[in-house]
């Protein structure tokens, strides 16, 4: 089976990993560009959110290479994340490309369904091969994001060399298929970016800044204009409020910690919404409080043009700027955001924020 799916972030890696290791010929799609938000613009709704577009054109792009399975997440609840596979199937469809998909819903507690939308992907494997491979992929989305902690914690020092850094460290974790040396990669990778701190004997003090939001904005940086690096570039500690392994704990494997850290944020954000919108709405609320509890220096809101859970938390978010007495930003990006635009958005956000701590200090 040739298989391909959505780029997002790091995710492809851990995909690659997980479906090589069951015997399938992978098609991974290119890294997000210009030509693939234009193929999604193209042939995807006008008022569908930016991620839909991208992963129509990260399809058309896998499909293109001579991929046959298009392997999908699907969802529930208010989000129209749920009904994505279904459109984007029609799209691809419409287009005469051939192929099948297959989607893979949360088990949101029946196991027994979840399993059944896999059997397909098991390509006849016994069940101790796909443990292996299921184990795999794991322990590659906890080092990416391992990495990508780290690198959000020193960017600053370094910009241009930090992230030189980590992107060898990412092509490390890429390159391998044994969990002893996916180990030791992730060890050299924290290790040497670690450094940047450890010479720098606390000599500077950088803002911080936490960003919330829908997943795929806050994951895949071509879409979100490479947010966290320009952030670096300003002297910036970039916190991000979820990474893909705790989106794993939250809706797969159910984390015991994960389930008190959801407690948490529900509780936070229960005077402003108290109750499930869809997407990422209640954690971007939720969160945002905890965080503002935390003191850090202020929050950036990124979310699609048109996504409804987030535009209902955007609503909210002012009350929570103003009760934290906490600078907000919102960032609603399509295909038409620019980066010159945007880069003097983030900036001026950056200047405010400095400035109101030097009044305040």
């Amino acid at each position: 089976m040739k298989v391909t799916f959505p780029h997002m972030g790091n995710l492809w890696i851990a995909l690659k990993a997980l479906f090589e290791k069951l015997g399938h010929e992978v098609i991974p799609p290119p890294p997000v560009t210009r030509n693939t938000i234009e193929l999604g613009v193209r042939y995807a709704p006008e008022f569908a959110c930016l991620p839909l577009k991208v992963n129509v054109g990260n399809f058309i792009e896998g499909l293109e290479k001579g991929a046959e399975t298009v392997v999908m997440l699907g969802g529930s609840g208010p989000c129209r994340f749920g009904y994505y596979a279904q459109v984007e199937r029609e799209i691809l469809k419409d287009l005469g490309y051939s192929f099948n998909i297959i989607v893979v819903d949360p088990p949101m507690g029946d196991w027994q369904r979840f399993l059944q939308d896999l059997q397909p992907l098991g390509n006849g494997c016994g069940w101790r091969e796909v443990w292996d491979a299921l184990t795999l992929a794991w322990e590659k989305i906890k080092a990416l994001d391992q990495i990508h902690r780290t690198l959000l914690k020193v960017q600053f020092y370094n910009p241009r060399v930090t992230w030189k850094c980590y992107d060898h460290a990412v092509k490390a974790i890429n390159g391998v298929d044994d969990k002893k040396l996916l180990q030791r990669a992730t060890s050299e990778g924290i290790r040497k970016l670690a450094l940047f701190s450890e010479n720098q004997n606390g000599t500077f003090a950088p803002l911080k800044i936490v960003i919330v939001g829908e997943v795929f904005m806050m994951w895949e940086p071509y879409v979100n204009l490479d947010l966290e690096k320009a952030l670096g570039g300003m002297g910036v500690e970039v916190i991000r409020s979820a990474y893909l392994s705790d989106w794993i704990c939250d809706n797969v494997l159910f984390n015991p910690r994960h389930m008190l850290r959801r407690i948490k944020f529900k509780k936070a954000a229960k005077p402003y919404l108290n109750c499930f919108i869809g997407g990422h709405g209640w954690e971007s609320v939720g969160e945002s409080v905890l965080y503002a509890r935390k003191k850090i220096d202020g929050i950036i809101h990124v979310l699609p043009f048109t996504c409804m859970p987030e535009i209902v938390a955007q609503s909210i978010l002012p009350a929570v700027s103003r009760d934290y007495h906490l600078p907000v930003l919102t960032l609603s990006l399509d295909e038409h955001s620019a980066q010159a635009g945007f880069l003097t958005r983030i900036e001026a956000f950056v200047d405010l924020i400095r400035e109101r701590k030097q009044i305040t200090a």
